[in-house]
């Protein structure tokens, strides 16, 4: 096939425009962890689901601001792995740069699972995998042909979640005000507050924080599109500087929504409530064109996945050596990384076999792996941050690029507090704890693997340079 040779030219495309990159943007961060996850977190939390979303999503800003203070640095770099390897050092650039490509790797698993889950509406006896395999086909062909086409793609599927969530809110703010008759009473705002706003206590609130995270995840891919974005100085600040507004209308907006239609007690954790809510008050056809959105939005957080996993693992063996390295490091004539993305979709294609084995597991481990990974990701953006804020004081002639941390270093703080606090709430469910010391064998075996490939290198140039 001519778009899989080989291209001279080996930096990637500069093919997005500002379009895509606000939608990238949004897509990354609407995804299964809203539509299928908010289930399980308003189980957990009620009302103060509310509270713990607005808390997440502040500090997801703040992260973002870091993450455009460091990119707009030096608009050279493949993706913000390479800021981590200048700040942190080889070692740790490392470990990180495979745990990102393994974060994404999780998260598109959840998604094709999801995918099958929200088939499975119209279809009941399709087998979950059968939607995941046909998924991973479509998407890999539409990545595989240039970057503008995974942009349109992603454009358009972002579309169909902005006006399925503005529906949605406004349906909801209706149904509220007229009282809609539903099976468990009628919509009003005082389903909001039965019970009362932190219906479980404290520790209900605080264990609804692992789903919420997951919904954000996928808000750094700003910085992965960096080096394929035509006018970075001027899109990723609009891109980064836009998010409040998306969490008080997309997420804030559409659980509020969904909480006055239907009371809270009622919405099951394991199904999309966004579907259950509108089938259970007896609106068929709502349900089905809902259910028809959540697919998309997993088939959209699935495109961000593999878009994201083929560049993460492109510039972890750009100009690396090894018949692998060089193989995973070259581009395709349309400068699209397509032997990395190859390989990404083929072990994404894993969740395909677990869901034939385990269908009704997949989801609930993967998504918290994906979780416990991007605290570490998270955690090391803010540190890299805060070494390059401090090496930039010490520099008198320091380019200013306009484009500040706000209220820094107090910010920088509250995100690795925030974030230590996360994972301590992950050590009180027994398959969150499974997935957090899961998570940190894998970065234990990261750093030894690291530590006895660079013994390996050192003795062998010792043993050159006896000769």
């Amino acid at each position: 096939m001519k778009e899989s040779q080989p291209n001279n030219n080996q930096e990637l495309s500069r093919g997005l425009k500002s379009r895509h990159v606000q939608l990238i943007a949004l897509g990354g961060t609407i995804g299964t962890g809203l539509f299928l996850g908010a289930g399980q977190s308003i189980h957990l939390a009620g009302p103060s689901i509310l509270l713990a979303y607005l808390i997440t999503g502040i500090m997801c800003f703040l992260l973002m601001r870091a993450l455009g203070e460091l990119l707009l640095s030096d608009l050279n770099v493949h993706s913000y792995i390479d800021f981590i390897q200048r700040y942190l050092g080889d070692n740790m650039s490392f470990v990180a740069g495979w745990t990102y490509w393994v974060c994404w790797i999780t998260i598109a698993m959840a998604e094709v699972t999801a995918a099958g889950q929200y088939m499975q509406f119209w279809f009941p006896q399709l087998p979950q995998w059968v939607t995941a395999l046909v998924l991973l086909g479509i998407l890999l062909t539409l990545n595989s042909v240039t970057v503008k086409a995974f942009g349109e793609t992603e454009f358009w599927f972002a579309i169909i979640k902005i006006v399925a969530i503005i529906a949605l809110i406004l349906a909801g703010a209706y149904m509220a005000v007229v009282h809609f008759p539903t099976p468990a009473g009628h919509a009003s705002v005082a389903n909001l507050a039965s019970g009362g706003f932190f219906a479980n206590g404290a520790k209900g609130f605080f264990l609804s924080f692992q789903m919420v995270l997951f919904s954000f995840v996928g808000i750094e891919m700003v910085g992965m599109t960096a080096s394929e974005t035509a006018d970075p100085n001027k899109v990723i600040p609009k891109a980064i500087n836009e998010i409040p507004m998306r969490i008080i209308l997309f997420y804030l907006g559409s659980l509020l929504a969904l909480m006055c239609i239907y009371p809270w007690q009622a919405v099951s954790p394991t199904s999309s409530p966004f579907v259950q809510v509108f089938k259970n008050v007896g609106i068929q056809s709502a349900a089905a064109v809902i259910n028809f959105v959540v697919l998309t939005a997993a088939a959209s957080a699935c495109n961000s996945s593999l878009f994201t996993t083929g560049r993460m693992l492109f510039s972890l063996t750009y100009r690396g050596e090894g018949r692998f390295a060089k193989h995973m490091g070259k581009l395709s004539r349309a400068q699209v990384p397509v032997s990395a993305l190859r390989f990404s979709t083929l072990v994404i294609a894993v969740s395909v076999f677990l869901n034939f084995i385990i269908p009704g597991h997949v989801f609930a481990f993967v998504s918290s792996v994906a979780t416990t990974c991007f605290l570490f990701i998270w955690g090391l953006i803010v540190i890299a941050h805060l070494k390059y804020k401090r090496q930039q004081a010490t520099l008198p002639n320091a380019t200013d690029h306009g484009f500040h941390m706000p209220f820094f270093p107090l910010s920088d703080y509250a995100i690795l507090l925030f974030l230590i606090m996360v994972a301590a709430v992950l050590l009180f469910r027994v398959d969150t704890l499974i997935a957090l010391m899961g998570s940190v064998l894998w970065l234990i075996a990261l750093s030894a693997g690291k530590y006895l490939k660079d013994r390996r290198t050192a003795a062998a140039i010792g043993s050159e340079n006896q000769r």
